[in-house]
């Protein structure tokens, strides 16, 4: 009987134990391990306070026992799915992740720093061999976006699983609003941290750790980093803060005087050329240089990510106000810290930010009077400033702006108002749309000695000669370089030239110059897909009387002040404009560089702009007495070959000498632009 009892009792024991899946008890175990991580309020409890080691145990219980059902040599479900998942290395990671990230948090100057941020760097080059790792070190809630833990798988090595909780769907939609991030001690706060360290070799090992972290290609992982940590908005933040640090008396010549940083050598160049503020400036611009660095090495869902976020606080949020000031000291101030900023800024996703924040978006032409971009409007107007200091000021800007590789600048500022050609008079067709129009025989007995604009002078090749090439011979599609340059060079009387007294006082001292800038502009150009010719006249249908638009509006209005503007002023015009002129697109080569336009009524190039110049200067000449000898004594000042001195009419001078110089520039970027057919 009792034989029998006892085998009934084996038979129920039997039948029953392999209703127990092992493998789920297991997973279950491990998935309570790894919720504790998701859903854990206070980091100050230890783990051996907590369920995780009798998790533990009953883990090591269940392989245990498999291992003794199996038979030997042969591993059970259990073990292999610790093997395959990485089981123990999470573990590992997570017990030392726990201890070590919460002694650094934002503490700076900790005796300890070193040593956090080797840990910190064996950390980063685990979670770049397992990306999924890195949801468990973040130790993030808001992985969950305000759910709880057991409404998501709560285990990343889940059967078929490839990412960690809650970043399987919300990487197809990055947009969606989380929760906001944590701010407690995790990798992300203690690089941080690490990064604002005074010891350079610590700060420079965590930036190139976050480096690695913000580059992870698993859209996963990035998702992960934006919406479970404060990456974006401990960055931004400390560039706001080192941004307000830099002291309000800060001189704005020496803000553009400073080369372009990099955060990797801050510390060399810090005993150079010492001056208040310097060391201010050096932290912002360095890190400035480290976010767009990680904005070019971050996966795009990061970089993304951190481009709105600059955008949102630094861009909008202090930048904007300061250059909509009215007090000239801050418009001066702001003003030169963005040209620094621009000049910096090299990564396209935050170059996208910083054009579009400061041009707006809008492509079709503009109107007289429309200023649908009020920061737009208001930098150009200031380039016509009543103070000189703020013209010269955002004339730099701009000219810094047009050396960035972005298509917008180009377009915003000049070419949607070019793209219709309406600056040439429509009527009967010139040969190839081009060249010169035909002689009014009502005209021919005035020429241009007579014409009360100009006087005698003009060499026998001159301004008259240059501007008719013969018939038969309409310029093609870049114009006939020798005809261009010749125009150029004879536009500025003999008597007005002082060049010519100088050594190397040729035109050609500038080729070489302009060779460098034509081909700067074609490599920051090569990606825009301009077209290598005008559009076809008959193609082109203007929609309202020809505007050249804001900014060349007041450039030309400046250029028609040439001569009774401060000479560093005039320096910096004709230097936009020269950098305009060497953009190879066709519609600014023709409006800007040549002289033969049969430009419709009102409209003016930049050619007639410099023709209606010289006919002042003409008027000018004769009425002050011992003119070339004043203006020959004024190059040499200018050069340094001789003592400044006070003189009458010294701007005017000044600005004789700009212009001879300008249309020897000029003369030069056709030449160099144009195709090769020898010295004119």
């Amino acid at each position: 009987m009792l034989s029998r009892l006892g085998a009934l009792l084996q038979q129920a024991v039997e039948t029953r134990e392999p209703s127990v899946d092992l493998l789920e008890a297991f997973t279950e175990h491990w998935k309570g391990i790894t919720g504790y991580y998701l859903e854990a309020t206070d980091e100050s409890i230890p783990a051996r306070q907590t369920d995780i080691p009798w998790r533990l145990k009953q883990m090591l219980d269940i392989l245990v026992y498999e291992e003794k059902q199996q038979p030997a040599g042969e591993a059970g479900p259990c073990l292999e799915y610790l093997l395959q998942h990485k089981v123990l290395e999470t573990l590992g990671t997570l017990g030392k992740a726990e201890k070590l990230l919460q002694l650094s948090g934002d503490r700076l100057g900790s005796g300890t720093e070193k040593e956090e941020v080797q840990f910190a760097a064996v950390l980063c080059a685990k979670i770049k061999q397992d990306p999924t790792l890195l949801a468990y070190i973040l130790e993030g809630k808001s992985i969950l976006n305000g759910r709880r833990a057991q409404e998501l798988p709560a285990s990343p090595v889940e059967e078929g699983a490839e990412h960690p909780p809650g970043t399987g769907t919300a990487a197809g939609s990055p947009s969606a609003e989380p929760s906001p991030p944590r701010r407690d001690s995790n990798l992300i706060t203690s690089l941080m941290g690490l990064c604002k360290s005074k010891k350079s070799r610590v700060a420079l090992k965590a930036g190139e750790n976050l480096l690695l972290l913000v580059g992870l290609a698993q859209e996963a992982a990035a998702a992960c980093l934006v919406r479970s940590s404060a990456l974006c908005q401990l960055l931004t933040e400390h560039l706001c803060d080192l941004y307000s640090a830099v002291p309000a008396c800060t001189d704005p010549a020496d803000i553009l005087a400073l080369e372009r940083a990099s955060w990797r050598s801050q510390g060399d160049a810090a005993g150079d050329g010492v001056f208040p503020g310097k060391e201010s400036l050096a932290a912002f611009f360095g890190w400035l240089d480290y976010l767009d660095e990680l904005v070019m090495g971050a996966h795009p869902v990061v970089a993304d990510a951190i481009t709105e976020a600059v955008e949102e606080k630094f861009f909008q949020g202090i930048l904007q106000p300061q250059l909509l000031e009215m007090s000239e000291l801050t418009i001066l101030s702001a003003t030169a810290m963005l040209t620094g900023t621009v000049r910096q800024i090299r990564a396209p996703p935050l170059l996208h930010r910083l054009v579009l924040f400061l041009l707006g978006p809008d492509r079709h032409p503009e109107t007289p009077g429309d200023a649908p971009h009020p920061l737009r409007t208001q930098l150009i107007d200031r380039c016509n400033h009543l103070s000189d200091e703020i013209s010269l000021a955002s004339l730099r800007l701009f000219e810094e702006l047009l050396q960035k590789p972005h298509e917008h600048v180009a377009h915003s500022l000049a070419l949607r108002n070019l793209e219709a050609r309406g600056y040439l008079q429509r009527g009967p067709a010139m040969p190839d749309e081009r060249g010169p129009p035909e002689p009014d025989p009502d005209e021919d007995g005035l020429d241009l000695e007579e014409d009360p604009y100009f006087t005698d002078g003009f060499p026998d090749a001159g301004f008259g000669m240059a501007k008719k090439p013969p018939p038969g011979s309409a310029p093609s599609g870049k114009g006939q370089v020798s005809e261009v340059v010749s125009s150029f060079l004879c536009l500025v009387p003999e008597e007005a030239k002082t060049s010519s007294c100088m050594e190397e006082g040729g035109y050609d001292t500038y080729v070489h110059d302009a060779l460098g800038l034509v081909q700067a502009c074609r490599a920051s150009a090569a990606p825009c897909g301009w077209p290598p010719a005008p559009q076809p006249l008959d193609a082109c249908h203007p929609e309202a009387t020809f505007y050249e638009g804001h900014f060349l509006k007041v450039l030309f209005d400046r250029m028609t002040r040439i001569l009774d503007q401060p000479y560093s002023l005039n320096l910096q015009v004709t230097s936009v404009l020269s950098r305009l002129a060497a953009f190879p697109h066709p519609h600014l080569h023709e409006y800007l560089l040549d002289p033969y336009l049969n430009l419709a009524p009102g409209c003016r190039s930049l050619f007639s702009v410099l023709v209606r110049v010289i006919g002042d200067l003409m008027q000018r000449l004769q009425r002050v007495p011992h003119f070339r000898a004043k203006l020959l004594l004024v190059r040499r000042q200018l050069m340094g070959l001789v003592p400044g001195e006070q003189m009458d009419h010294a701007m005017l001078f000044k600005g004789v000498v700009v212009l001879e110089e300008f249309c020897k520039e000029l003369a030069a970027i056709a030449l160099v632009k144009g195709p090769p057919e020898g010295p004119p």
